[in-house]
C-alpha cells in the first residue's frame, strides 16, 4: 500500500502574460498518475530555476514567492499523509482536490462495517440475534488486526478492496488467526455482505468477490448413537449442575431444539394440541420459522422434574452456552463417550438417531427442526449402519421364497 509521492513546480510557457511573466503550475505525481493546478503565482522566466523549481535571487519579491511555494508544498505533504492515515486511498487527484477545497469522500471498509454492526445491534430482538451481532463483530475485529499487521494501516477505502486483499485476508485467517477452513469461509461470507451493501449504496462499482471463490468444506456432522444416548440417560450424577446439564441436553436430543430455543422456552410454549397430547410449540429464533414437536415420554419427564423450580416461567434451568458446553465435556468423560459433546450435537442426534434412523420421514423431521428447506435437513441426515441393516432385513422378508427359484 506504499506509494511514490512527488511535487514539482514549473512554468506554463504557453500562457505568457502581457508583461512576459508566466504562471507557476504545481504537478503532483503519485504512483505515476499526475494531477496539476495553477498556483495563481506568476514569475518572469529569467528569474526561474528549472532545476530547483523555484525563483532565483534574494530580492524581497523572490523570497515572498519562494515562501509561498514552500507553503504550498508543505500543505500538499500534510494532506497526503493525512489521507494515508485516514483511509489509505490516496491519488494525485484527491490530494489536489483536497488542497483546492474540492473534497472527494471515500467511505472506508471498517467505518461501513461499524455502521452495519451498529444497526444490527439496534435490531437485536427485532429480527436479529446477539449471536448474529457477535459474528459480524468478530469478523470486523479480524479485519482490523489483519490490516494493521499486513499493511500497517488502520482502515482502507472500499475502492481499494481488490481480489488480492481478499486472498491476503484468507491467508491471515488460516495462519495468524488459526481459523479452520470453514470458519474462514464464514468470515469471508460476512465480509462479502458488507461489500454487497457498498455496491447497493453506490459506494463502489466493481465487485472484488467477482472472481473469488469462497470454499466450504463438507463436514460430516457428529451425532450420538443409541448406545451413547443410553449411557448418558443411565448415568447417576452426584453433582447437581452436571445432572441439570445432562437433563437439558437429553431434552434437546428428544426434541431437536437448538440451544437458544431451549433457553427461551416458557410455560406458554407447551400446549395440548388437536390430538389431546402435549406439544412444544415455538418459533426458532434463528429463522422465525414455527417448530412444533410432539413431546415424547423422556422430555415430558424432564419438564415435570423442573416444573415450578425456575424463574420467569422458564421451563428449564439453562446456563450460558459456554458453560453448557464446558460441563458437557465433563459429562462425556464421565460416561466414557469418545466424542466431543457440544449442545448442538443434541440437535444432530435428534435428526439422525432419534428420528430418521427410526424411520421417521425426512419431511416430518424437517418440519420439526424448523427448517425452511429440506436440503438443510439432508445435511443433518445420514444413513446409519443400523438403518441399513433394518431396511435390508425388511426387504429380505418381502423377498422370502424367491431363493427357491434359483437353479444351482
Amino acid at each position: 500500500m506504499k506509494s511514490t509521492f512527488k511535487i514539482l513546480f514549473y512554468l506554463k510557457k504557453n500562457a505568457v502574460r502581457k508583461d512576459g511573466s508566466m504562471p507557476v503550475v504545481t504537478r503532483i505525481t503519485i504512483d505515476g498518475a499526475i494531477a496539476q493546478f495553477n498556483t495563481k503565482l506568476e514569475v518572469q522566466p529569467d528569474d526561474w530555476s528549472v532545476e530547483m523549481g523555484k525563483v532565483i535571487g534574494l530580492t524581497s519579491d523572490s523570497k515572498r514567492l519562494n515562501a509561498q511555494l514552500d507553503q504550498i508544498k508543505a500543505s500538499l505533504h500534510s494532506i497526503y499523509h493525512e489521507l494515508q492515515r485516514k483511509d489509505n486511498y490516496v491519488t494525485a487527484e484527491k490530494v489536489k482536490n483536497e488542497f483546492l477545497g474540492i473534497s472527494e469522500s471515500h467511505e472506508t471498509l471498517l467505518s461501513l462495517f461499524q455502521k452495519h454492526n451498529d444497526d444490527v445491534l439496534k435490531l437485536i430482538g427485532i429480527g436479529k440475534s446477539p449471536a448474529t451481532f457477535q459474528k459480524y463483530e468478530v469478523t470486523r475485529k479480524h479485519l482490523q488486526k489483519f490490516m494493521q499487521q499486513k499493511y500497517k494501516i488502520s482502515d482502507i477505502s472500499l475502492k481499494e478492496v481488490k481480489h488480492r486483499f481478499l486472498c491476503d485476508f484468507e491467508i491471515y485467517l488460516l495462519t495468524e488467526a488459526h481459523c479452520v477452513s470453514n470458519t474462514t469461509a464464514k468470515f469471508l461470507q460476512l465480509l462479502k455482505r458488507i461489500i454487497l451493501i457498498a455496491r447497493n449504496d453506490g459506494l463502489i462499482i466493481g465487485d472484488p468477490f467477482a472472481n473469488y471463490k469462497i470454499r466450504i468444506t463438507k463436514v460430516d456432522r457428529g451425532y450420538l448413537t443409541q448406545e451413547d444416548v443410553e449411557l448418558i440417560l443411565k448415568k447417576k450424577f452426584t453433582i447437581k449442575r452436571l445432572e441439570q446439564v445432562r437433563d437439558i441436553f437429553i431434552f434437546s436430543c428428544f426434541t431437536g431444539l437448538a440451544y437458544i430455543d431451549v433457553y427461551n422456552l416458557t410455560e406458554k410454549n407447551v400446549r395440548t394440541s388437536f390430538d389431546g397430547k402435549l406439544w412444544v410449540m415455538t418459533k426458532r429464533q434463528k429463522t422465525k420459522v414455527e417448530s412444533n414437536i410432539l413431546l415424547l415420554d423422556i422430555p415430558k419427564m424432564i419438564l415435570n422434574k423442573y416444573k415450578g423450580k425456575t424463574p420467569n416461567n422458564k421451563l428449564l434451568p439453562v446456563l450460558s452456552n459456554q458453560k453448557m458446553n464446558s460441563y458437557l465435556k465433563e459429562i462425556g468423560d464421565l460416561c466414557g463417550i469418545d466424542k466431543e459433546l457440544t449442545f448442538h450435537l443434541a440437535r444432530h442426534t435428534f435428526a439422525t438417531t432419534i428420528t430418521l434412523a427410526k424411520g421417521v420421514p425426512i419431511e416430518t423431521v424437517s418440519k420439526m427442526l424448523g427448517h425452511t428447506n429440506i436440503r438443510t435437513t439432508q445435511i443433518y441426515a445420514r444413513i446409519t449402519d443400523n438403518k441399513i441393516s433394518n431396511d435390508m432385513l425388511e426387504l429380505a422378508g418381502k423377498l422370502q421364497g424367491i431363493e427357491k427359484m434359483y437353479q444351482i
